[in-house]
């Protein structure tokens, strides 16, 4: 059996289930969310003892594997909608920053141009000042996807270190030609 998969998902108060046709729907105070499922997995909500089970038919490889994924997929969305998956980004460089107009990020990140990222309707995202900038979404997958393109848009460089990085992120440093050839002479 998958460890993870045969762990039933326990629902906490003001969160709803609810299982039918092969889709299960999760409302909280934060939001809705929904998810098919493989039609080889099973999954049952327990009312009275408030949790999710999530079961396979056979030993078959696919069916393992889609066991412990739908339960892990389950178990975030009841996470999400009870409270919101949060990413924080910093973006580090001179002139660097970033602008919220509507429902587009502009970042100057060292382009000649302003690059403009439409922000996903389920994600929202804030700006505590120009150079930080905060995403909350109750779907863990979208909040990830949305960070990680905004990171793409400038990674951090190994020389002087500016670029955008997620908070707390350690970027390894390399010294430059200056210190290389500072020995030699």
């Amino acid at each position: 059996m998958s460890r993870i998969g045969k762990k039933p998902v326990a629902v906490p108060e003001g969160v709803t289930v609810k299982v039918d046709n092969g889709t299960v729907l999760v409302k909280g105070k934060h939001g809705e969310l929904n998810l098919a499922i493989h039609p080889r997995i099973s999954v049952a909500f327990d009312s009275v003892q408030k949790h999710i089970v999530v079961s396979r038919p056979d030993e078959l490889r696919d069916s393992k594997a889609l066991h412990g994924l739908t339960r892990s997929l389950i178990n975030n969305m009841v996470a999400g909608v009870a409270k919101p998956f949060e990413q924080k980004l910093e973006i580090q460089g001179v002139g660097y920053q970033a602008q919220l107009k509507g429902k587009v990020l502009e970042l100057q990140v060292g382009f000649a141009n302003i690059v403009k990222l439409p922000v996903p309707p389920s994600v929202t995202c804030t700006l505590p000042d120009n150079t930080h900038v905060m995403l909350s979404s109750p779907d863990k997958q979208a909040v990830g996807q949305f960070a990680a393109i905004i990171r793409k848009v400038r990674p951090p460089e190994p020389y002087k270190g500016k670029g955008i990085r997620y908070d707390g992120e350690r970027v390894r440093r390399k010294a430059g030609k200056a210190f290389a050839g500072a020995g030699a002479g």
